[in-house]
């Protein structure tokens, strides 16, 4: 799938299964994934400016579509809070 526009293929980084002391979480209690790694940007040329493949990316809203994989989804630029370096 190739992205079209201001919009970014992700694969979100999900929370870690226990905290640091070893305590495991269930799924209730963990946050949704806030970080995701992008697999393909959009069309849009101030986007591929800001944000390349394989960049981490901490982000807010986005659009989740089915597809044959259910492990990615779309990021429209304005949904991208910053990039983790």
């Amino acid at each position: 799938m190739i992205p079209l526009g201001d919009r970014c293929l992700v694969k979100p980084i999900l929370p870690p299964e226990k905290t640091a002391s070893g305590i495991y979480l269930p799924e209730t209690a963990r946050e949704l994934a806030k970080e995701a790694l992008v697999i393909e940007v959009g069309t849009d040329e101030e986007l591929q400016k800001l944000v390349k493949k394989g960049d981490k990316i901490l982000f807010g809203k986005y659009t989740l579509i089915e597809s044959e994989n259910p492990e990615l989804f779309f990021i429209e630029r304005a949904g991208i809070l910053g990039i983790l370096r």
